[in-house]
């Protein structure tokens, strides 16, 4: 019988092989039985504090072992984890964790002064994730007296599973609510794809907030395999770990190739375990892959998704990689299980034919459950509403679509990739805006070699006021995460608008992307 939530497939690798590990990080090991029984503990923590079926529990953590244990054990209960961004500022935070009305939050200790003075009334429980600080017990100390054995409560294929926070264009994040069936197809199809089983190890640098991050954690309960995490990314020791910990399969996003790269020991070390490298988050330079190629003598396949599809869309495979086409390494590949496309115009909301840009909206049983307490949001992103194979979600990026391979043009609401990271301009010019010398400002992409795309503020200066490249940069870290500010700053006497008043920002960008291959990083 298939596994219907992801405590199924957790249940089925205790049984069938509990002494394995499961999880590693460093030298620290756990087997499926010690997740099994810590979740146990854990839950049994969580509900005698109160929480239950639907509700949320927060995490601030770098720690991939205590977020996937805090996740499961949430699924035992019947409850959501909520892994937030570690780098956002304290405003964000309090936003994401009151919005999910959490009351239990685990954060590390170098996010507990962060923490502290966020305004968080409805947590009742902090835990450090490592040890005691400041009143607040390490989540070892805090489930240490529970009883080991607990009766997970009944969960459907289409309940919450997770909960993971991404920006909107209005600025505020939106809560995407993913299920166990969606969650457990990425682990289906990602594990036939790369061909991962039992027998496999992956290593997993991506951050827990991060879909994919997580999904590589849950690829583990479903096929049995061991993933060897890294709660930070240092290249060489990653490129280290790859013999030390025998990898076979890795995800990880362009910016870590191109840092792995640049290792001077990288060429002699030892990748004979390697068998398949994913990436994902942005496109790769076919420099940066034929050296790759050279350095792992390894498959490379490319990954295009969203936190709303529960990760993956399209895969371009190892064979396509090997074919040497210049032109198929810049598509992001053909749709993936189950999974189909079509490209619409935003406006008329009519379907494209091959070849001309438009919308991507994407069909799957992996699609988003819905927006969190967003009815609004949820509707606009299914506007022919929900059917049995997920309904048709729209994207927000935009592209085409030649020889059934997606090539990715555009993103329709100016989302900006950096690093992997989601940016969205709004959020950022909202600050912008807050600085007492700008009169207009408008945030762009612009090409970065080694992000895939960097943030730039365009700004207009007030009558008679004064502010630098420098200031500007300042002000913006003072008040924002630092991964959303620019990173440059143009000072120009105006912005270039429609006659509606709307800035034009393909206008913006386009002597800098100008003989580019796309128009997006």
């Amino acid at each position: 019988m298939e596994d219907q939530t992801l405590v199924d497939s957790l249940l089925r690798q205790v049984a069938s092989r509990p002494d394995d590990v499961a999880y590693r990080t460093g030298d620290r090991t756990l087997t499926f039985r010690e997740v099994d029984r810590a979740t146990n503990q854990i839950a049994n923590a969580l509900a005698a504090m109160g929480v239950g079926r639907d509700g949320r529990v927060a995490v601030l953590t770098k720690h991939h072992t205590e977020c996937i244990l805090t996740t499961l054990a949430a699924c035992k209960l019947g409850a959501v984890c909520m892994p937030v961004n570690w780098r956002l500022s304290a405003s964000e935070i309090e936003y994401i964790v009151n919005n999910g009305e959490a009351p239990f939050l685990m954060a590390d200790a170098a996010f507990m002064p962060t923490v502290q003075s966020a305004r968080l009334p409805g947590v009742k429980r902090l835990v450090c994730t490592e040890q005691a600080h400041e009143g607040a017990p390490s989540l070892a100390q805090w489930y240490s007296g529970q009883a080991t054995e607990f009766t997970s409560v009944a969960m459907g294929a289409h309940d919450a599973a997770l909960q993971l926070y991404s920006s909107g264009t209005t600025g505020l994040p939106k809560g995407i609510v993913l299920t166990h069936a969606g969650l457990l197809s990425t682990s289906r199809v990602v594990a036939k794809e790369w061909e991962f089983d039992h027998r496999h190890v992956l290593g997993n640098p991506l951050p827990v907030f991060h879909v994919a991050g997580m999904t590589m954690l849950l690829l583990t309960l479903y096929t049995g395999g061991q993933t060897s995490a890294y709660s930070e990314f240092d290249p060489a020791a990653y490129l280290r770990s790859i013999a030390l910990h025998r990898i076979t399969h890795t995800f990880v996003v362009p910016a870590m190739i191109l840092f792995m790269l640049q290792v001077p020991e990288a060429r002699s070390g030892d990748y004979n375990s390697l068998q398949l490298m994913a990436y994902g988050g942005s496109p790769v330079s076919e420099t940066v892959i034929k050296q790759a190629f050279e350095i792992f003598h390894c498959k490379f396949l490319q990954v295009y998704g969203l936190t709303e599809v529960s990760g993956p869309a399209t895969f371009l495979f190892p064979s396509d990689h090997a074919c040497g086409d210049p032109e198929l390494l810049r598509s992001a590949g053909r749709p993936i299980g189950g999974a189909r496309l079509r490209i619409v115009d935003p406006v008329t909301l009519e379907d494209l034919p091959d070849g001309q840009v438009g919308e991507i909206w994407i069909e799957s049983d992996r699609n988003l459950k819905e927006y969190w307490r967003n009815p609004e949001a949820t509707a606009a992103a299914y506007p022919e509403g929900r059917n049995a194979n997920g309904g048709w979600f729209r994207s927000g990026d935009g592209g085409y679509l030649k020889n059934g391979y997606l090539y990715i043009n555009d993103r329709i609401k100016d989302m900006i990739v950096s690093g992997g990271e989601n940016i969205y301009p709004a959020e950022v010019e909202n600050v912008l805006m807050r600085h007492p010398a700008v009169a207009d400002g408008a945030i762009i992409g612009v090409p970065d070699p080694t992000w895939g795309e960097a943030v730039k503020a365009c700004v207009v200066l007030r009558p008679g006021a004064q502010a630098t490249e420098r200031d500007v940069i300042d002000f913006m870290r003072a008040n924002l995460a630092h991964f959303k500010c620019p990173k440059s700053v143009d000072i120009v006497d105006a912005l270039p608008r429609n006659p509606s008043g709307k800035i034009l920002k393909r206008v913006l960008r386009e002597p800098y992307w100008r003989g580019q291959s796309r128009a997006v990083g």
